[in-house]
């Protein structure tokens, strides 16, 4: 299996649907798709600025967010499995329930989880190949919590969409 996060960011671009259809159909073996939170997220950050939700609040709406951008993803015809993340999380709670683990967290997790050979992630910034996971992570590139699921996974690519 290859879990495949797709990043929220890539959610406004006009081509995606297509691009991502095309991208998957390149990779042999049976996918999960892992969506990221994107604007849906980011709605949830506003309301926790302007109503204190706090940290335990927001996790759990933050992937309830991505499980939204699951349905955006089908809505573009987008068929591959798609984690429930809220779900996921709720039966393995091994995630800090801050923003230092976002998507990227939650697809590393679930590659381990699940013994994925692969896990791919699909971004709008292309991170260098060979950054370690912690210079990225310092970047903003993976969240903060992402260098340590990243050592459990045998194999990681980063792609963007052309």
């Amino acid at each position: 299996m290859i879990v495949v996060k797709v990043g929220g960011s890539l959610y406004s671009r006009p081509r995606l649907g297509p691009d991502l259809r095309a991208f998957l159909d390149t990779l042999p073996e049976p996918l999960l798709l892992v969506p990221g939170g994107g604007s849906f997220a980011d709605a949830v950050r506003a309301f926790d600025r302007l109503h204190h939700l706090g940290e335990e609040a927001c996790h759990w709406l933050a992937l309830d967010a991505m499980n939204l951008g699951g349905a955006f993803l089908r809505s573009l015809g987008i068929a591959a499995p798609m984690l429930d993340a809220a779900a996921f999380c709720r039966e393995h709670d091994e995630l800090p329930h801050s923003w230092d683990a976002t998507s990227d967290s939650v697809a590393a997790l679930a590659a381990r989880v699940f013994g994925a050979s692969r896990l791919v992630l699909v971004k709008s910034v292309a991170i260098p190949p060979g950054t370690a996971w912690a210079e990225a992570a310092a970047r903003g590139w993976v969240d903060a919590c992402f260098p340590k699921w990243a050592a459990a996974i045998p194999r990681i690519d980063v792609t963007t969409l052309a």
